[in-house]
């Protein structure tokens, strides 16, 4: 089971929260932006249905798989 960490960070003149290198809209408070990302984190870890999925990875390979919606990662906010 894989591991995300949603991270609220000061952006584009206000507060975001970002995983990776991805960033949220922009919140105008730190405390909703800590709020949008307790709420994405919850939403990441719920079952949903099964799903073929297709990506890009970093050597610009294209992928194609199918994927359990059982299979859910583990989710944090680091504040």
């Amino acid at each position: 089971m894989s591991n995300i960490t949603y991270e609220v960070v000061e952006h584009d003149g206000g507060w975001a929260y970002k995983v990776d290198d991805v960033f949220s809209e922009t919140f105008a408070t730190r405390h909703e932006a800590e709020q949008a990302a307790e709420t994405a984190a919850a939403e990441h870890e719920l079952t949903g249905t099964d799903e073929h999925i297709e990506y890009e990875d970093e050597n610009g390979v294209w992928h194609e798989e199918e994927v359990s919606g059982e299979e859910r990662p583990q989710t944090g906010v680091k504040h």
